[in-house]
């Protein structure tokens, strides 16, 4: 049996990069899974290749009846959900002098408000099917600041700390909820924010293990706090950053 056999996923951002990586590593191990993105091209086609352990839904995680309609998708075609990977999330590049609050809000209630609501959604269905794990997907921009990130840190520590309260909140009902931290990871994220493709790869070669991670090692990680393997982990933070946090500002 694969490590997710009976578990219903509803992974957020799964349309592509460590969204639909973790999406595939889900269904290999045994999970049916509801792709959720605003991508729907690259969604309904991830479904089709994964045949009739997923399906594509719409969402747009900052938006409370989406989410609503969403989770009526997840029990209508597998049940009530047990796993929730809250992965969307957008990253903006500006220094504090100047970034707006329009650019500020798009980032917090895409990334903050996307995974509050997510996780206020399956607390009844998760609760009502015996329990589950919730898995938060922050950064390494959750534990430590970087420069021309201010929204973005902002949502991934706020991330990191909702985690905290929920997992606080949720235990009793059999329900774990625990954070990942990657750090940089080979997506277009970073392309997509800069309006331009970027080679990251200088990044890879600041951390310890010289290279940037790539999104598979994360979609495992995943795996791990999805199945019942991690069942004494909650209100925990996973770090996955190739020793970027191992160090401090005093790196020679």
């Amino acid at each position: 049996m694969g490590r997710l056999e009976g578990k219903v996923a509803l992974v957020t951002g799964g349309a592509r990069g460590q969204g639909e990586a973790a999406v595939r590593a889900f269904v290999a191990e045994g999970a049916r899974v509801v792709i959720a993105d605003l991508l729907d091209e690259a969604g309904e086609k991830l479904a089709a290749d994964l045949g009739d352990a997923a399906v594509f839904q719409h969402l747009d995680v900052g938006d409370e009846d989406a989410w609503t309609a969403a989770l009526e998708r997840v029990q209508t075609e597998f049940g009530p959900p047990t796993v929730l990977v809250n992965n969307a999330g957008v990253l903006h590049f500006s220094e504090l002098a100047r970034t707006t609050l329009a650019d500020y809000e798009r980032v917090v209630r895409v990334n903050q408000i996307g995974a509050f609501l997510g996780m206020r959604s399956v607390v009844e269905p998760m609760t009502g099917a015996g329990g589950g794990s919730i898995v938060n997907v922050s950064s390494v921009e959750g534990l430590a600041g970087m420069p021309f990130l201010v929204a973005y840190t902002a949502s991934k520590f706020a991330i990191r700390g909702m985690t905290k309260v929920a997992a606080l909140e949720l235990g009793a009902r059999g329900i774990r909820v625990n954070s990942v931290h990657p750090g940089m990871i080979d997506t277009k994220m970073v392309s997509d924010a800069a309006g331009a493709d970027v080679d990251v790869s200088w990044v890879g070669k600041k951390v310890a293990l010289g290279r940037v991670g790539r999104p598979d090692e994360i979609a495992k990680l995943l795996v791990f706090l999805a199945s019942d393997e991690s069942s004494y982990s909650t209100g925990s933070e996973f770090v996955a950053d190739g020793g970027a946090t191992a160090t401090h500002a005093l790196k020679v």
